[in-house]
């Protein structure tokens, strides 16, 4: 199934290297990073568990899994009215206090058409958690994409999904046994200029990645397969140097400068063989 948000470290052009290393018996799926969703939504498993920190983009999940009608309509207007000086009036809201006024499925509807609209699909936020990407250049942006959102809106209705809004380590307590845990946090930034983890106004810092770390140990003790996605930096290739570690090439395509694009190398890290 096609992942419907545009997302900074998106998996859809590393789905086939990440499905290599998906087990084929699993009892209940874990995916605590869910951004949007790419691999969640690729394999469709009939028992999983999503959660995300981001209220906004948890929302916009349970919107589509009951509100799936309403919110078309909703997004069907943002794409009548939308240009320049609509784009920033509907970013703006945020910062008044219009925005407590808004019910769920207008979040959720405003969340996506600035998804679609925004520069380079760059979801930002400043210190305050107020939504600051700039409109992107495109000449017709995909700010309704009915077919997919009624697909996912059956899928998240006929299995047993449950989507939760709380923090990871929180998130993985009652994990067991049997169970699988894909972790896709925010990455360790490739240099200081380059950190694209302003996806929550609290971010997501190098003390996040040793906790995190330390909560995989845990997965491991009790016997929890997990598959962690990260940059190929030094730092996390040391935090991770006693679990199996694998270079995958991807592309970085979200960069606010052209030259920061292009191919590098990604991690994949687990505590199993494949």
């Amino acid at each position: 199934m096609k992942a419907i948000l545009k997302w900074p470290g998106g998996k859809r052009q590393l789905l086939n290297e990440i499905k290599k290393y998906i087990p084929e018996n699993i009892n209940t799926y874990y995916e605590p990073f869910i951004g949007g969703g790419a691999v969640f939504f690729d394999l469709m498993f009939n028992d999983a568990y999503m959660n995300d920190v981001n209220w906004e983009l948890v929302n916009v999940y349970k919107q589509i899994k009951s509100h799936s009608k309403k919110l078309i309509q909703l997004l069907e207007k943002h794409k009548q009215n939308h240009n320049k000086e609509y784009y920033y009036s509907i970013r703006k809201l945020d910062r008044s206090e219009q925005y407590q006024e808004l019910s769920h499925i207008e979040k959720a509807a405003r969340f996506i058409y600035l998804n679609k609209t925004c520069y380079n699909g760059l979801y930002r936020v400043n210190s305050k958690g107020q939504f600051n990407a700039p409109m992107g250049k495109y000449k017709n942006p995909n700010i309704c994409d009915k077919e997919h959102i009624l697909e996912m809106s059956q899928y998240l209705k006929k299995n047993h999904i449950q989507i939760k809004n709380m923090d990871f380590e929180k998130f993985l307590k009652n994990v067991k046994k049997g169970d699988f845990v894909y972790l896709d946090p925010p990455y360790d930034p490739l240099s200081d200029t380059a950190n694209f983890t302003s996806y929550s106004k609290d971010g997501f810092n190098k003390k996040d990645q040793i906790r995190l770390k330390k909560v995989c140990d845990v997965l491991n003790e009790k016997g929890v397969h997990f598959l962690l996605s990260n940059s190929n930096t030094s730092f996390i290739n040391d935090l991770y140097k006693d679990y199996k570690i694998v270079k995958v090439k991807a592309r970085r395509n979200i960069n606010s400068k052209g030259n920061g694009r292009g191919e590098i190398f990604e991690v994949l890290i687990m505590n199993y063989e494949e």
